[in-house]
């Protein structure tokens, strides 16, 4: 008997027949003795939905108060899902976040798992009753209802599941596991059988949407065996062909057991959530970058590429970053609010951009990956607005309407595309 997470995202809990899918596959895992915990999200639309209404009440709206209003999506996926096991003999109930509680702290709209009471969790199912919980949602320490940020549901799977000592987490999609790329740009992109925490932790920071970046960092922490699978399945299907999620010794000894080379790219990954600011004629002197990003900083928002031009004649200089999208507002906000501090001039904002990233461990041993990815995007006439690097990580950012082109270009330059069938 294992111990076993199962989380569902918002498609595959998109309306009641689909619930009933899910259900179904609960009740097969469950009927081979095994003790379930499931997380879900909120039906596929409803969270934008509700984040439009509060966006509706106030461009600027309160975090704590838009907790209030998107926590409710999960609420009700999470009271249909128990229900509908009832109906199919399962015995269930469902834990909202302050139930247990998920204990979060930080930043409303963007709260960190600090805690998870589980011992009534845990005495119940021992019992033999499922733990259906909503995902993305948790509690501060006044008591407030809080949200993980976008896409936290996974982050909530993998939480509880360190929290319970889970044997497995099983993370259920619209796919069928993580690929060398976007299938639906890339007709010939492949399916990964072992990808390590550290490649996944980067392609899912630069847009790949199969797992939400904070829950792979959690789960590489706390060592979750995560697999990604498609809960479009057979639900009886015991041969579950999904990506698994594993430490870089795994997948070494998965290769020299399968006497099997290293690829040298995993995968590419685009995002179109990205914002770019352009803060000009800032004084050149030293502090003055930090009285940008220091606001931004203590309102939790995240900057990610960084430019700053040397201009040491004017003796000013334009700082160039990006956000993202949905942090533009409040981020221009406060920039604004500090202007006397900062000096600027004024500030430009960019929405059609996208960030587009080639990701690999295998670039710690191999030089020449950003050459090559420069020279194709260079080479179909794609200009490049900014660059970032890591150790295993390469990302430009573009024009939006050059993002898929430069994803299959990049595909086919760093020898992904699988055969032609």
């Amino acid at each position: 008997m294992a111990r076993i997470v199962m989380k569902f995202g918002g498609t595959s809990m998109a309306g009641m027949e689909r619930i009933r899918n899910v259900a179904a596959r609960v009740k097969h895992v469950v009927s081979q003795g095994n003790e379930v915990a499931v997380v879900v999200s909120a039906m596929a639309g409803d969270t934008d939905r509700l984040v439009g209404f509060c966006k509706e009440a106030s461009p600027l709206y309160d975090p704590a108060e838009y907790d209030v209003v998107v926590a409710s999506g999960e609420q009700v996926t999470s009271g249909l899902l128990a229900m509908t096991l009832k109906a199919m003999g399962v015995d269930a109930r469902s834990w909202l976040g302050w139930q247990l509680p998920i204990r979060t702290v930080e930043a409303h709209a963007k709260a960190r798992v600090s805690d998870i009471d589980t011992i009534d969790l845990l005495a119940s199912m021992r019992a033999g009753k499922v733990a259906v919980i909503p995902g993305f949602q948790g509690m501060m320490a006044d008591g407030r209802v809080s949200t993980l940020g976008r896409g936290g549901s996974d982050t909530s799977a993998v939480a509880v599941a360190a929290a319970i000592k889970a044997d497995r987490c099983d993370i259920y999609t619209d796919v069928d596991g993580v690929y060398t790329t976007d299938p639906r740009i890339v007709a010939r992109a492949r399916k990964l059988d072992l990808v390590t925490y550290e490649e996944m932790l980067e392609l899912a920071s630069v847009g790949a949407k199969v797992l939400q970046t904070r829950s792979v960092g959690l789960a590489m922490k706390e060592g979750v065996v995560v697999q990604v699978l498609s809960s479009f399945d057979d639900p009886a299907q015991t041969d579950l062909p999904g990506t698994l999620i594993v430490s870089e010794e795994e997948l070494e000894a998965k290769l020299k057991e399968d006497k099997m080379e290293r690829q040298l790219i995993t995968g590419i990954a685009h995002d179109k959530n990205e914002a770019k600011i352009i803060v000009t004629r800032v004084p050149d002197k030293p502090g003055a970058v930090a009285s940008i990003f220091g606001p931004l900083a203590d309102a939790a928002i995240n900057v990610d590429m960084i430019i700053q031009n040397d201009s040491k004649e004017k003796e000013e200089t334009d700082v160039t970053f990006t956000v993202p999208r949905a942090d533009l507002a409040r981020s221009v906000d406060l920039l604004e609010a500090h202007k006397d501090t900062i000096g600027f001039r004024r500030i430009i904002t960019d929405v059609e951009v996208a960030k587009i990233s080639v990701v690999g461990v295998g670039m710690r041993s191999h030089a020449g990956v950003a050459a090559t990815m420069f020279k194709t995007l260079a080479d179909r006439g794609i200009n490049i607005e900014a660059i970032s690097t890591s150790e295993i990580k390469v990302s430009v950012l573009i024009d939006e309407d050059e993002t898929e082109l430069a994803v299959r270009v990049l595909h086919t330059a760093y020898g992904l595309d699988a055969p032609a069938a």
